[in-house]
Parts: C-alpha cells; sequence; structure tokens
C-alpha cells in the first residue's frame, strides 16, 4: 500500500444529495484538507452547477461525477462515473431515480410520523435521501438520534424501511460508460462479500482503493483484482461533511487516473 497522502478526493457529496458542502465552499474545504483535485460525487445525480466533466473554481480542480446505486443480482452496489457529460441514457436514469427518491422520501416520513407520533419537519427535494428523514427525525421530538433513526426506523430492517427502484448492473454501467471517462466500484469492503462485489470490476475501469473504512480491510484482496482487471485505483474520503483529504490517491496512482480523464 503506498502511504504517500492524497493529493486528490475523488469522493464526496454536497447539498446537490446529501452532503453538507456546498460548490462555492469546495474550494475552502479542499485547501484544508491539502488535495488539489476533488470529484463532486453525489448520489444517483450530477451536480447542476458544474457544466462541463472538469472545472476551476478558485485555484481547486472539480471532476464532475457521480455515486450510482446499482443492483447485481444478488447484491447492490455503488458504482462511481468520473469526467461526466449529460447524455440521454445517463440523464433518463438519473430522472427515474430522482422521482424514486422522493415518492419513497414520502413514504418513509408518512410511516415514520405513524410510527412516532410525530410530525417532521423535512424539505423533500431532488437528492432526498435517508439522511435527510434521520436528520428530521434527530431534530424532532421522537425519542432517537440521527443513528438512532437508522437503527430503529429506517434501517433496511427497520420498520419504516421501504426498497428504492433501481437499475441493474448492466443497465447502470452502460450508462455511465456513455456519459463518463471512467466508471469504478466504490468502497469494495462495504459491502457483505467484498470478494463478489470485486469479482464486477471485470466489466469496470477501476475500483476505490483509498477510502476511510474505520477499521480493518485486507488490502491484497484490493490489489489483486486491480492487477487481474488493469483497474485504476481511486479513493476518497466518502465526505457527507465539510472535511476532505480523509482518504484519496496518491500522487502515482492519481496521474494514471488523470491520464484518463479528458481535461484533468
Amino acid at each position: 500500500m503506498d502511504d504517500s497522502p492524497p493529493v486528490a478526493d475523488l469522493h464526496l457529496h454536497t447539498t446537490a444529495s446529501d452532503g453538507r458542502l456546498t460548490v462555492d465552499a469546495l474550494p475552502d474545504a479542499a485547501r484544508a484538507g491539502g488535495v488539489d483535485v476533488v470529484a463532486v460525487t453525489d448520489h444517483d445525480r450530477y451536480h447542476p452547477d458544474l457544466d462541463a466533466p472538469v472545472v476551476e473554481r478558485d485555484g481547486v480542480t472539480v471532476v464532475r461525477g457521480i455515486e450510482l446505486r446499482v443492483d447485481a443480482g444478488d447484491r447492490r452496489v455503488d458504482l462511481l462515473g468520473y469526467g461526466l457529460r449529460e447524455r440521454p441514457a445517463l440523464v433518463e436514469t438519473v430522472d427515474r431515480l430522482q422521482r424514486n427518491r422522493v415518492e419513497r422520501a414520502r413514504e418513509i416520513v408518512a410511516a415514520v410520523e405513524a410510527e412516532t407520533g410525530v410530525d417532521l419537519d423535512i424539505d423533500i427535494h431532488d437528492g432526498v435521501g435517508r439522511p435527510h428523514v434521520a436528520r428530521a427525525i434527530d431534530a424532532s421530538d421522537a425519542p432517537y438520534d440521527y443513528q438512532g433513526a437508522f437503527d430503529e426506523l429506517i434501517g433496511a430492517d427497520g420498520p419504516c424501511y421501504v426498497p428504492r427502484d433501481l437499475p441493474t448492473f448492466d443497465d447502470g454501467v452502460a450508462a455511465l460508460r456513455d456519459a463518463c471517462d471512467v466508471v469504478g466500484l466504490a468502497h469494495p469492503f462495504r459491502y457483505r462479500d467484498p470478494a463478489g462485489a470485486l469479482d464486477l470490476c471485470a466489466d469496470l475501469d477501476a475500483v476505490e482503493r483509498y477510502y476511510p473504512y474505520g477499521f480493518a480491510v485486507d488490502c491484497d484482496l484490493v490489489d489483486e483484482a486491480i492487477e487481474r482487471y488493469d483497474l485504476l485505483a481511486t479513493g476518497g474520503s466518502d465526505a457527507h461533511d465539510e472535511t476532505l483529504g480523509r482518504a484519496g490517491p496518491p500522487e502515482t496512482d492519481f496521474a494514471r487516473f488523470a491520464a484518463a480523464v479528458d481535461g484533468l
């Protein structure tokens, strides 16, 4: 493993989905995190205020990207697309996912209010996700904090959980390949079967090699996949707050990634 400090943070979320960063605040956050390049990868949505695959904002390079959840049959995984251009297949996919997100959020909120007897103060909008609902629960009179909302109410085994309508792995990859320069697998060790998830990399360009899991992982498993499938090694903080640079590719891996993204 290359222990050199990251030169880029290629996985972060903004207020366009469930993050707290705005695009205007990105440059200061990047500098504070010690990185010169960031990739905006909002959930199932490309940022509406980024108008090119790669842009400069106040001395910081910003890559337009997306994190797309897909159904791979026996597992659900997240794909990261980088150097994004708006193409019909991805536009249609994102529009459908956003409609489903809004409908799902309304169903979850109604279920939580019925379960708890508490009215939630929440704005249901494009990009809405369960974190927004959890924050509203935390701020309400319900006896749950943010994590408790997931643990007791809206997590996958909770009484207020509502499943999502996802594209298939093949359809998601096809839409991303048409629109993005690089398509990779996000955080392989966050899945129940990391080895099975890594097998999907046979159809991808990259895998998230650098990630702040907070628990021990077998990096050899990822390195074997990188060698087997000739993958780019990406990485990022997966920030939903304003702290960037917790993880990301070092100079050598970033140089390979940059060569694959037009304009970077």
